[in-house]
């Protein structure tokens, strides 16, 4: 009974941690995938802001978001605004700021 108990503590554990290690595999992606999608569109710089509409990143409806698997995108784009990575002009339009980009833990990954 001990042993059994045992390898479902195990098993658990191991569920948990896949999970987190899902999770962040997943967000590491959507932030590389937000970087590309700035530099697409050259949106590196103020005078070259853009909108999220323009980027292809504002929230999905809900009946298109609840068809699909989870897009981690829009929790990307926190992160990286966040980080000050990815600025916001006054009138809401934003774009990358490599400078910030090079200096964060993201600068050196290849996109």
């Amino acid at each position: 009974m001990g042993s059994g108990v045992t390898i479902l503590v195990a098993i658990m554990v191991l569920a948990a941690a896949g999970t987190v290690l899902i999770l962040r595999f997943m967000i590491k992606r959507a932030i590389h995938s937000v970087i590309r999608i700035f530099r697409q569109h050259n949106a590196v710089t103020i005078r070259d802001a853009k909108t999220m509409e323009e980027l292809g990143l504002n929230p999905k409806p809900f009946l298109e978001r609840a068809l699909r698997l989870r897009d981690y995108k829009p929790y990307a784009l926190q992160i990286l605004r966040n980080a000050n990575v990815i600025q916001q002009t006054e009138d809401g339009r934003l774009y990358l700021d490599e400078g910030q980009l090079g200096s964060s833990r993201w600068g050196n990954a290849k996109i």
